[in-house]
Order: C-alpha cells, then sequence, then structure tokens
C-alpha cells in the first residue's frame, strides 16, 4: 500500500472519530447526524456533476439497491444517536464499529462461503466478541446479563445491524454496477478510528475509563487486525475456487464492513 494511501487512511480515521465526537459532545440527535451527511455529499456532489454523463448508464436495480442501502443508512445513524443520548460514546462508537466484522461474517457463512474463511479471520473474530464483552464491565468479576441489556448497547447493536446491512446491499450494488472483484481495503488502518473515538470520549468528555474497559478496547483492537489479515486469505480462496470453475474471480465477492 503506498504511502499516500496509508496518509488518507489514517485521516479517514481521524474525521470519522472527530465527528461521532462532536455528534456527542454537541447534539446527539438525528437531526444533527442528517445535517453531518448533508456536508459530505456536497462535498463529494462536483464528482457527480463531473461524471453526470454516466448517470443513465447505471442499471435500475443499482438505484434500488441505492434505496434499500439508505434505510439502512438511516437506521444506523438514528441508533447512533440514540446510544450517544444514553450512554457513553468510548462504549456505543466501538460496539457499533467493530460488531459488523462479526455480522458480516456470519452472512458469509449463511451463503455458504464458510469453508472459505482462515484461521486468522476466526481467531479475529473471537477476539472481537471477548474484547466488546469487556466493554461494559466495570470489574472484571462483574460479567452480568444485566450490564449488556442496558439501552446503550442495544441500540449500539442495532447500529451494527445497519452497518452491516448497507455493507452487504452496497457491495452487490458495486457488483452488478461494475463486475470488479471485491478487495479487502485495509480493514486494519480503517479500523484505527475505534481506538481514537474510545480515547476522544474519555479523555475529553470526561468518560469513565474502567480497566476492562481499556482492555476490551485493546482486545477489540487487536481482532480486528487479524480480521484485517484473514480476509485477504478468504479473497484469495474464492480467486483459486473461480479459476478451477472457469468463473471469473471478478464474480466473487468479499464483504467487508465500509467505513462511513
Amino acid at each position: 500500500m503506498s504511502s499516500t494511501a496509508v496518509v488518507l487512511l489514517l485521516i479517514a480515521a481521524f474525521t470519522h472519530a472527530g465527528w461521532n465526537f462532536l455528534g456527542k459532545r454537541d447534539h446527539p440527535t438525528l437531526a444533527y447526524f442528517l445535517v453531518a451527511n448533508t456536508m459530505g455529499v456536497v462535498c463529494v456532489l462536483p464528482i457527480l456533476i463531473y461524471y453526470c454523463s454516466k448517470i443513465p448508464f447505471i442499471p435500475p436495480t443499482v438505484w434500488m439497491f441505492s434505496i434499500i442501502s439508505g434505510f439502512f443508512l438511516a437506521s444506523y445513524m438514528t441508533a447512533l444517536a440514540g446510544a450517544y443520548r444514553v450512554g457513553d460514546m468510548s462504549i456505543a462508537y466501538p460496539l457499533a464499529r467493530s460488531l459488523p466484522v462479526i455480522i458480516v461474517t456470519m452472512i458469509i457463512i449463511f451463503l455458504g462461503k464458510g469453508h472459505e474463511i482462515g484461521e486468522w479471520l476466526i481467531v479475529g473474530i473471537a477476539l472481537v466478541v471477548a474484547g466488546c464483552l469487556m466493554l461494559p464491565m466495570k470489574k472484571f468479576h462483574d460479567f452480568r446479563l444485566q450490564n449488556y441489556l442496558d439501552l446503550c448497547c442495544l441500540l449500539a447493536v442495532l447500529a451494527a445491524i445497519g452497518i452491516s446491512g448497507y455493507t452487504v446491499v452496497d457491495d452487490e450494488a458495486l457488483r452488478r454496477l461494475r463486475q470488479l472483484p471485491g478487495k479487502p481495503f485495509d480493514p486494519a488502518f480503517r479500523q484505527l478510528s475505534i481506538p481514537l473515538g474510545a480515547v476522544l470520549g474519555m479523555v475529553l468528555l470526561k468518560e469513565p475509563h474502567y480497566l476492562p474497559k481499556l482492555i476490551g478496547l485493546a482486545i477489540v483492537f487487536l481482532g480486528l487486525i487479524l480480521v484485517g489479515i484473514g480476509y485477504p486469505g478468504y479473497f484469495m480462496n474464492c480467486c483459486r475456487e473461480t479459476a478451477k470453475m472457469g468463473v471469473p474471480p471478478g464474480n466473487r465477492r468479499v464483504l467487508v464492513p465500509r467505513r462511513t
């Protein structure tokens, strides 16, 4: 990966954690998130205008998938805003950003591709699960179901489902639009926003920083790095299998939670 790509990914990680911090600190409402996303649309609008001559070539099914993806995005934003209103960013943000890795992998297994999942990916997912279980705990022996039935945690899970939903839908839309192979784009770098967001919540918003939460964050981050290592292996398996079958690799996709 080039140095330019690294810099862009780091900027994206800081930006994503930053706008979530501002949303939590100022006005964690759906209206605030709507304004934030509208500003993002305005920023990329010149690109759409530049390629406006290509719009008629977009298949109708892609527009349909775009509408469905928008529904999942709205669900994600609504749940995340609710989680920020009732709980800590240092819990809601890591949960919402890391759980899609688990959910999307479950979808891969459901689609019958589980045999292609590598060992590193499985280990990474196990670490993500363990780290997420530690985030709401104040002490290591404080393992109770009540900790996870907290409204903040439940809303964060709903936000994660929304992320997973538009990840899968966007993946299918891009496949139909370009017929290009799915390529894992350094998810380990992208997930740098998770510890950054948690640190912003604990340092600037003065949220509690219990030892289980700190260790849980470290475990989640390590798990996501291993998932980032495992997904390229999954992609290579897809390429080998499709080569044997005489099917172009571009028709086989790898579902990786994209940055929002």
